[in-house]
């Protein structure tokens, strides 16, 4: 018979190095206190790393810089499994994400609809921000995406350039969701996603015109 140890690690090489996660991931591998016990006793060990309270990874390992940071994704991901809540990329790092900004920065927000909460790994600081539910009706969605990426840039710098720039990197999918969405955003910004998705639905009254 497995040992809690035995079971817990079991878990973590089957998911593979650069696995970010919580203690709810081995809920029911046995007493939720044995499991801290596993944990903690396998951190110290060197087989997995403790990241924060309540936060572990089994990092990736790279031949010449040794063990590499955990990706914000993946952090973010373990929390909002641990706590089922829905996050939302917010400011700098949602304006990254669309190729806007080439500056990968330092405090990386998310929006939530569950508990604010702080997590420092190194020198980047992830930041979990508790919001009210119009700011998560667009959460997982691009236009949640878009609506926040350029709330970051601001009104004044929204030009021609920004936007034939995001609208090469979204879809007609994506454009079709933008319209779907432009209730939740700013009438300004729903100003700049009627005109990203203005594509296509010319070619959609073109077909219609030539059915």
């Amino acid at each position: 018979m497995q040992t809690i140890d035995e079971k817990v690690i079991s878990m973590v090489y089957g998911r593979g190095r650069g696995i970010v996660f919580t203690p709810k991931l081995f809920s029911g591998v046995g007493d939720p206190r044995a499991v801290g016990v596993a944990l903690t006793r396998l951190s110290r060990k060197g087989t997995i790393r403790r990241l924060a309270r309540g936060l572990y990874d089994y990092p990736r390992r790279h031949p010449h810089l040794g063990l590499l940071a955990p990706s914000v994704d993946a952090v973010a991901r373990a929390l909002s499994g641990r706590d089922a809540t829905r996050l939302q990329p917010s400011g700098a790092y949602a304006a990254n994400l669309l190729g806007l900004s080439d500056q990968a920065p330092m405090k990386v927000v998310f929006l939530t609809d569950g508990p604010s909460r702080r997590v420092q790994l190194g020198k980047q600081e992830i930041l979990l921000k508790r919001t009210t539910p119009s700011n998560m009706a667009t959460a997982g969605r691009v236009s949640g995406l878009v609506i926040q990426a350029l709330r970051h840039l601001g009104r004044r710098y929204i030009n021609e350039d920004i936007l034939a720039a995001l609208g090469k990197r979204l879809s007609d999918d994506d454009k079709k969701q933008l319209l779907k969405d432009l209730r939740y955003a700013p009438a300004w910004i729903a100003s700049a996603m009627r005109r990203l998705a203005e594509p296509v639905v010319i070619e959609k009254w073109r077909r219609m015109i030539d059915a």
